[in-house]
């Protein structure tokens, strides 16, 4: 039978063991990224480039800004140049004359892009606005060989490369950071308590009102106006460590791999589910533990038994108290398929027994 492995991830326990800091689970608003795109020709290709009407058009428009006529009806097929789109990604605060890396992709049917040149071409922004200049050799990592026969064989990816710091910055983007009395903080993974924790901890070091939690995402700081004292500002806020607050339940199946991860936090509530020849009865048996000296009481220790029996029947009994994982764990020890367990998860979530989310991926 296969195998089926399980991940239990005790989220809220790392946690609680280790506070992050603040720069690492939060971004500043207004201080992002910005895509950049652009349409340019790769020359200098050996033999590898496209024979499409729009890389046709681009070539003759380019030999025109030379001052290059071409007579009508001339023959502008060249197998040695391809139509590209550019992509980019400006970081916030770049500033003109800083160098950014470049994507360039075959936009038509170039079987390589090895070896080839990016002539100069201009990058713009989703307003239509030219912020960076890009042109270079391309560094392209995979690899196509044609054979006379017609067959292919390619490694990797060869008509995508990218040019290390090949534009140049035009223009700079305006941003919002040197605007207001305050500054916001937005979580990468929206909480209420990791939310309040962290106005708690800004307050802690500033004095009670500094910082407001406004939702689950977001938490308003007032802020210097100064542009110096606003980055020493930052630079202080964004190493405090907080302590996150522990995730929902949740649990995440791989479909393709059978793997499953179990968050902290799951369990499910007294069920019976039918699934194929396969039982697996999970009981909490309560036993009698030894007092607290000299004047303690005796004390139920709880104590779980797990029995399993392909054979026997087709019920899997779950009683109050018993965990997900202890539930997989019973499960896996006869080797069932990933599906098993898939199919078990589903059924339980359906009959609103299993209190965690189900994704599937």
């Amino acid at each position: 039978m296969k195998s089926l492995l399980i991940i239990t991830v005790l989220l809220g326990l790392v946690s609680n063991a280790a506070a992050e800091r603040l720069k690492d689970i939060a971004s500043v608003a207004g201080v992002r990224d910005n895509q950049l795109f652009g349409y340019g020709l790769v020359i200098g290709l050996n033999g590898t480039g496209d024979d499409t009407d729009f890389t046709n058009q681009s070539f003759i428009s380019m030999l025109n800004q030379f001052g290059i006529t071409l007579p009508d009806g001339a023959n502008t097929d060249s197998d040695n140049v391809a139509a590209v789109s550019l992509t980019a990604t400006l970081p916030p605060f770049a500033k003109p004359g800083q160098a950014i890396d470049v994507t360039i992709s075959s936009l038509g049917n170039a079987s390589s892009l090895r070896g080839g040149t990016l002539l100069l071409s201009a990058l713009k922004g989703a307003d239509g606005q030219v912020y960076a200049i890009a042109q270079g050799n391309l560094v392209v990592g995979g690899l196509g060989v044609n054979g006379n026969d017609g067959s292919r064989q390619s490694i990797a990816i060869p008509t995508v490369g990218r040019i290390p710091n090949g534009a140049t910055v035009e223009k700079a983007v305006a941003n919002s950071f040197n605007r207001g009395d305050t500054l916001t903080f937005n979580l990468n993974r929206p909480d209420f308590t990791t939310s309040k924790q962290v106005a708690e901890k800004i307050n802690s070091l500033l004095g009670p009102g500094v910082a407001q939690s406004l939702d689950a995402t977001s938490i308003r700081v007032t802020a210097p106006r100064d542009p110096s004292q606003r980055v020493t500002f930052l630079s202080v806020l964004e190493n405090l460590e907080v302590q996150l607050g522990q995730e929902r339940a949740k649990i995440i199946v791989n479909s393709r791999t059978g793997t499953i991860i179990i968050g902290q936090n799951v369990t499910v509530s007294p069920a019976a589910v039918t699934h194929g020849s396969l039982t697996v009865t999970i009981m909490a048996n309560p036993e009698i533990g030894q007092p607290d000296l000299p004047n303690g009481q005796p004390a139920l220790a709880p104590r779980q038994e797990v029995q399993t029996d392909e054979d026997s029947g087709h019920m899997f009994v779950f009683n109050p108290g018993a965990s997900l994982n202890d539930i997989v764990r019973a499960v896996n020890q006869v080797g069932a398929a990933p599906g098993d367990v898939m199919a078990i998860l589903e059924g339980l979530k359906q009959a609103g027994a299993l209190n965690a989310d189900v994704v599937v991926i």
